[in-house]
């Protein structure tokens, strides 16, 4: 199917963000008394549902909404200089012509979307920036965007890298395609099943309708 409105999650699907990810928790882990984590870590943690992610690191859950603000904060510093995954600059003019509404879900804040997309040239393509504070509140998110551009729910596809946001997209009812150079490994995205599982950026573009 071809769909006509393209939701993208932004940190790992757009933005290459990890590695200053995981610099910020470094930073912050000290004061919120977690451990750190190590490049070195890094493959073995794409396995991990957020659920398992926050176990395994010993997060309680209380503190992940403080974290996740405090984090999105520090990140605005740097924001501007972090890159694109390579191979989006080309597909997103293209896949934006074709699409009747272009927009953003995250977990980051607004005004740092808006500062990188800025700073890379690619703000006017985007009919808006979403974002939710909570990290497993896409779903009531793309419910309200359905409703908002009154389209039917099946002609909607959401873009992300993690297993959380093919959770978000089933309970939506909206269509997934997992990207595999983001967070989560290509093996755990498959097994949540996504309508598509997309391994470089220009398979992106036979998604949507011309």
């Amino acid at each position: 199917m071809a769909y006509r409105t393209v939701i993208f999650d932004f940190d790992g699907t757009l933005a290459d963000t990890l590695e200053e990810s995981r610099r910020i928790y470094n930073v912050l882990a000290p004061e919120y008394r977690l451990r750190q984590v190590t490049a070195e870590e890094l493959p073995a943690l794409r396995k991990f549902s957020l659920l398992e992610l926050l176990g395994h690191l010993d997060i309680p859950k209380r503190k992940v909404p403080s974290l996740l603000s405090r984090g999105t904060s520090l990140m605005r510093g740097n924001i501007t200089k972090l890159p694109l995954i390579p191979g989006i600059a080309e597909i997103l003019p293209v896949m934006r012509e074709r699409a009747e509404c272009f927009g953003i879900l995250t977990s980051n804040a607004t005004a740092n979307v808006d500062l990188f997309l800025r700073a890379h040239g690619l703000r006017q393509l985007f009919d808006f920036v979403s974002s939710t504070s909570k990290l497993t509140g896409k779903s009531k998110h793309l419910r309200a965007i359905c409703k908002t551009f009154s389209e039917r729910p099946e002609a909607m596809l959401y873009v992300g890298d993690e297993i959380r946001d093919i959770k978000a997209a089933k309970k939506a009812g909206v269509a997934m395609a997992a990207v595999t150079w983001g967070f989560n490994s290509a093996e755990s995205l498959k097994a949540e099943a996504p309508e598509h599982l997309v391994h470089k950026p220009a398979e992106l573009l036979g998604l949507v309708g011309a």
